[in-house]
């Protein structure tokens, strides 16, 4: 397997289909870079070179005590993309990657960076606070680190219909999908899913955010019940100098298997420097 090792000696591993420009995923909590593969078939087919992740104790990479933070993720990130020298990257988040995308530019910068994609993703803020009145609250994370270590198994089993929307009437959402959530969510270490879950809620990437300079593409859809589109999407696209937003009609969280036609299709236009509308 391709593992890369980071300065901590955790073992990072990472997919890497195909050839030409680079795109680098970042993936969601709880899951790995298999949540990515529709996207990665589908770009490297059209001629990019897609590589994906598993976050330091997600999927197959190792499991560290220390380190599940989005700092160190950041880090990693870094540490993936200069070790491979890769350049004129585009980074793509999904979810808490939306986030480690987000402090890796305001960590390191654009230098090797040509375009950012984040989507359904937690900046600026997830936490409800007294400058953040639209976020959401504590008690909803504490209930997310209770479920974790109550019965992970099955509150990540219960946790995939709410993030594919399959508890809509109208959903059409595969019982297969919703449990491969569950197995990618099943393989990653319990510390690490654990800690990770104040990673994504209380990191605030407002600063990260203005240190975007590169064409933006912002994604989200307005049925998302694990994060709300008012509290992210809608304000990180203020945020972001010339970000264009798309917002995705009754669309949940997991977009990118959930409409993976309209997610590939947006991110080939907008990877060949077209405009994508609104």
């Amino acid at each position: 397997m391709p593992i890369l090792t980071m300065k901590d000696n955790t073992q990072i591993y990472y997919k890497d289909w195909g050839s030409g420009k680079p795109v680098v995923f970042s993936h969601g909590w709880p899951l790995s870079a298999d949540a990515w593969e529709d996207q990665m078939i589908f770009l490297a087919d059209h001629g990019y070179r897609c590589i994906a992740h598993d976050r330091r104790g997600h999927g197959r990479s190792g499991q560290p005590w220390n380190g599940n933070d989005m700092d160190t993720y950041a880090d990693d990130l870094a540490t993936l993309i200069e070790t491979l020298n890769l350049s004129d990257v585009i980074l793509v988040g999904h979810s808490t990657g939306g986030g480690e995308v987000a402090r890796y530019i305001g960590r390191h910068g654009t230098d090797r960076v040509a375009r950012t994609v984040l989507i359904s993703a937690v900046p600026p803020l997830m936490l409800k606070t007294a400058a953040n009145p639209g976020g959401t609250p504590m008690e909803a994370f504490d209930g997310i680190r209770s479920g974790v270590l109550a019965d992970r198994s099955q509150f990540f089993k219960d946790l995939s219909a709410p993030f594919y929307g399959s508890n809509r009437p109208d959903s059409k959402i595969s019982q297969g999908i919703r449990d491969t959530f569950w197995l990618q969510g099943v393989l990653a270490g319990h510390k690490a899913v654990f800690d990770c879950i104040r990673a994504f809620s209380e990191t605030d990437f407002t600063e990260d955010l203005r240190k975007f300079d590169v064409p933006t593409l912002i994604i989200h859809g307005d049925d998302d019940q694990i994060v709300p589109i008012g509290a992210s999407a809608m304000r990180s696209s203020r945020m972001v100098k010339g970000a264009v937003l798309k917002v995705y009609p009754g669309a949940p969280h997991g977009l990118c298997s959930t409409h993976k036609n309209q997610v590939n299709a947006d991110l080939l236009v907008f990877m060949e420097g077209e405009m994508v509308p609104g």
